[in-house]
């Protein structure tokens, strides 16, 4: 997301570098910054308050006394892209005894999936949720639900063949409650438009149960009719949140710079890929500062913390410290690296804005070379994945003939492995920089080679650890 939007802002501002903010640039500066956020599928409103407020703050004496025009125009539309998108991050409200949480949203939003996914979120952070099927409408809904909810290990509380919501919600409350759970999640019916009788069942739901959160999931892609649906949703039921779906597609980002301005309701939180643990908080800073292409290491930090085994990530660390690193740590860091999320949002979190199609070729080659390798690695005796340096021309002959590869290939694979194991040697000594952000945060060595950057001849992975690099400098 975001991907065109960026690559432009990127360029506007670059022009400025080496130059004073006089009126005529800065005039064909904002010119050019309406027509990306306008192509970006802003809402016209939007663009318009947000340009005001850009010129105003760069007309003022403060501003043309700085010593780079270019880091000035930077720091002013990264603070107005802030505001934008809604100041500061906006928790759940989860004060109930059990809380709310009413899910909303036209049909294909995706809200029955990020229903579930909210689920996993909220189990991660250890609280107890039940996932309540309330779309009694659609004939596959519920058993949707209850797929899911065993996929993730998430009761799914129903009543067979009823059409009575608020028994249903009712009923629910009280099954929590004796149960144990502290949560709901009630996945009510999708709408293909705003009606009148579905929409009063909803408000039936507001008045009598009082939920903490009425959330409206809301598919980036739609654009400008993300907007239409919100503000006609949140007239008739009063919203408190916004669940921004596909951040991770090709939409060109209007509906999440437009939809907060509008309807003056927090995103809270954004569904960033396909899997089950693909929905994350919102952060307006996090996210302004990759639009203008300067990544996010924090979210980067705190999603590797996440997915890494934190005694598995000491003992790699210790491995790698020694030069200890073994195929079979390689293999199980790969695995870890798999559950890391969409590479185009991580390259996002590095700086790393591509494009679609680039996005998907490295996706692709990623994946492929990680199966090759493990089909390669396969090939090996165990005291070969243990101990690398074993490996001479003979044993590469007949790993080479195990897994139906040349053996030149199988140089290839052995020479990537080498120059990652040195390179993941020097980075332990990252580990301090982290500091500021309190103890227990991983450091980059235990993100491996950014599972499957080789692709490309290792050109992007080289590309991307060197942006990582270079920005987690700004740390110490």
């Amino acid at each position: 997301m975001f991907d065109n939007l960026s690559e432009k802002l990127q360029n506007i501002i670059s022009k400025t570098r080496g130059q004073e903010l006089t009126q005529d640039n800065m005039q064909e500066a904002l010119r050019e910054i309406r027509r990306a956020l306008l192509e970006a599928d802003v809402n016209l409103r939007v663009v318009k308050a947000f340009i005001s407020s850009i010129k105003d703050k760069a007309e003022g004496e403060n501003v043309l006394q700085g010593v780079d025009p270019s880091q000035q125009l930077i720091k002013i539309v990264h603070d107005e892209l802030v505001e934008l998108l809604g100041h500061e991050a906006k928790p759940l409200n989860l004060t109930g005894h059990p809380s709310l949480i009413m899910m909303l949203g036209l049909q294909g939003s995706g809200k029955t999936t990020s229903s579930a996914k909210l689920a996993v979120k909220l189990k991660k952070e250890g609280k107890n949720p039940l996932l309540v099927a309330c779309d009694v409408y659609r004939p596959a809904a519920i058993s949707q639900l209850q797929t899911l909810g065993q996929e993730i290990g998430c009761e799914v509380f129903t009543i067979p063949d009823s059409k009575d919501v608020q028994n249903i919600v009712q009923s629910a409350i009280n099954y929590a409650k004796e149960n144990g759970f502290n949560v709901l999640i009630l996945d009510t019916a999708g709408r293909l438009q705003i009606d009148t009788e579905m929409m009063a069942e909803l408000l039936i739901i507001d008045r009598v149960f009082k939920p903490q959160e009425k959330l409206l999931v809301i598919d980036a892609m739609t654009g400008q009719e993300a907007v239409h649906v919100a503000e006609n949703f949140d007239a008739q039921i009063g919203l408190t949140g916004l669940v921004l779906t596909k951040l991770d597609g090709d939409s060109r980002g209007g509906s999440a710079l437009s939809v907060v301005y509008c309807t003056n309701k927090p995103i809270k939180l954004t569904g960033t890929g396909e899997k089950l643990n693909a929905l994350e908080d919102f952060y307006p800073e996090r996210m302004a500062t990759r639009i203008l292409g300067m990544g996010d290491i924090v979210s980067l930090v705190e999603k590797a913390q996440e997915v890494f085994d934190e005694k598995q990530a000491q003992e790699l660390e210790e491995k790698m410290s020694k030069n200890n690193f073994s195929y079979n740590d390689f293999l199980k860091m790969q695995k870890q690296m798999q559950a890391f999320g969409s590479m185009g949002n991580m390259l996002g979190m590095l700086g790393l804005n591509i494009g679609k199609d680039d996005r998907d070729k490295l996706s692709h080659e990623g994946e492929k070379q990680f199966k090759k390798m493990e089909v390669f690695i396969s090939s090996m005796t165990p005291q070969e994945r243990s101990n690398p340096d074993l490996i001479n021309t003979s044993r590469k002959k007949r790993i080479a003939k195990g897994c139906g590869m040349d053996l030149a290939e199988i140089n290839t694979f052995i020479k990537q492995f080498e120059q990652m194991r040195m390179m993941m040697k020097g980075m332990t000594d990252m580990k301090n920089m982290f500091g500021k952000f309190g103890g227990g945060m991983p450091d980059m060595s235990k993100m491996g080679n950014l599972g499957g950057l080789g692709g490309f001849n290792g050109k992007l992975g080289k590309h991307a650890m060197n942006k990582a690099m270079k920005m987690m400098r700004k740390f110490k």
